[in-house]
């Protein structure tokens, strides 16, 4: 007759892997040992990913430690802890975990942890007060600067004319929700928005273009970041879009970077260009119309208080100061993703005060304060509060990244090749590190 442990490794395999949270344990050395499918769902990795890797290597925990290292090395649980990070890939992971260490003869061998994925939950809770299920308009647009608001003027025209637009600017400066005012303004009320995400081109069928906003209602179709396609599937693109020209269609699309640059440097189909060209709207950077800045955080407060009735009215003078200083590579989105970041931490404060920024910020911007981002911070000293190793070289790559950017005044092909790397790989680094 069999003893009751000779059943035990079929069922403890069973259960691992159909148990709904993800499961990932690793040994004293930081090896993982078990990683269920549920994890590698979470993670977006497959177990030949993280074989012979430790931890560090495979993720970026930015300010934060892992919780399964944080376990191996105190040898005490942590139960109902939320994570964020990032896999190799770039994408962010959002977990709720419950870590436990294991014991062997009172010996600690490892740790194992239990996930919870929220990552969906959590980017619906931290998404932009603008993104809910009703489109922007132009008058929720911040236009104190004229730059501003010659670009809504611009806009306006370009909807009572129903032409196709092409909207030109860096990364965050909100290209997508102008057209989407854009939309909200036509004067024959087109029936549904649709995006077509082309920086997603592996996964891109632009066929389906054929069943998604090509029936015969009158619909508008945002093209988001065209020159991030590759030239064959722009041209199937333009093939698609030249058929359906004399149909009730708003056509709108958007690029990074100045068109004249990207048709030399071969990114850009010319057609493609003077398909949506009619109207142009060049959008520019935040750094370059600086006095929005202070009107857009009061606007963002007003509208936070009224959904979540937050007690924050405004900043405090040096928090001001900080931000009209700042140059914003990541423009209204990183100001937003930052205000959102602030005040989701915040109880009864009725100002955004200078502690309250959070760490990396202050980092960036040390140059303006005491602490200073400067090379002797980035240098071991006796005196000085150590930065994990992880943590100190992510602030030395963002430091050293958004140098480079701003000596090529944001342009990511100069700024690629002075660092002697790809346009991609520079792309890809600035989505892990979350700059734009």
């Amino acid at each position: 007759m069999k003893e009751i442990t000779d059943y035990l490794h079929p069922f403890h395999t069973f259960i691992v892997e159909q148990v709904s949270v993800g499961v990932h344990a690793i040994n004293q050395q930081g090896k993982t040992i078990i990683y269920n499918n549920k994890m590698k769902q979470i993670e977006g990795l497959a177990l030949e990913d993280i074989q012979d890797r430790s931890i560090v290597e495979l993720f970026n925990f930015d300010q934060e430690e892992s919780t399964l290292l944080k376990v191996l090395q105190s040898g005490k649980s942590l139960l109902n802890v939320k994570q964020t990070y990032w896999n190799r890939n770039g994408i962010q992971i959002t977990t709720i975990n419950d870590t436990y260490p294991i014991l062997e003869n009172e010996k600690l061998i490892g740790a194992v942890e239990f996930a919870r994925d929220i990552t969906a939950l959590e980017n619906l809770i931290q998404q932009p007060l603008h993104q809910n299920n009703e489109l922007a308009v132009f008058n929720q647009l911040v236009a104190a600067s004229q730059a501003m608001k010659t670009v809504i003027a611009t806009a306006k025209k370009a909807a009572e004319a129903k032409l196709p637009v092409l909207l030109i600017g860096e990364a965050g400066t909100g290209k997508d929700v102008l057209a989407q005012c854009i939309h909200s303004a036509l004067p024959s009320s087109n029936e549904r928005f649709y995006t077509l995400h082309c920086q997603n081109a592996d996964t891109l069928d632009i066929n389906q273009l054929n069943e998604m906003a090509m029936g015969d209602s009158s619909d508008t179709l945002f093209c988001e970041r065209i020159d991030l396609l590759p030239i064959r599937l722009q041209q199937k693109l333009l093939m698609i879009l030249s058929k359906k020209t004399n149909q009730d269609i708003q056509f709108i699309a958007s690029i990074g970077e100045d068109p004249v640059e990207l048709i030399a440097a071969g990114v850009l189909l010319k057609e493609l260009y003077y398909f949506f060209a009619s109207f142009t709207i060049q959008i520019p950077p935040l750094r370059k119309r600086k006095k929005d800045i202070l009107p857009f955080v009061t606007a963002y407060l007003e509208k936070r208080n009224e959904r979540f009735k937050s007690s924050l009215e405004g900043l405090m003078p040096e928090v001001k100061e900080l931000f009209n200083h700042y140059e914003w590579p990541g423009n209204l989105r990183e100001l937003e993703f930052l205000l959102d970041e602030i005040t989701s931490l915040s109880t009864t404060e009725t100002m955004i005060t200078y502690e309250m920024l959070p760490l990396h910020f202050r980092l960036k911007n040390g140059e303006l304060m005491e602490d200073a981002v400067s090379p002797e911070n980035f240098i071991v000293q006796r005196d000085k509060n150590l930065l994990s190793l992880d943590q100190y070289l992510r602030e030395a790559e963002v430091y050293y990244v958004e140098k480079a950017l701003k000596l090529h005044r944001g342009n990511i092909t100069k700024t690629a090749e002075a660092l002697g790397m790809s346009r991609q790989s520079l792309q890809y680094r600035l989505r892990k590190l979350s700059l734009s």
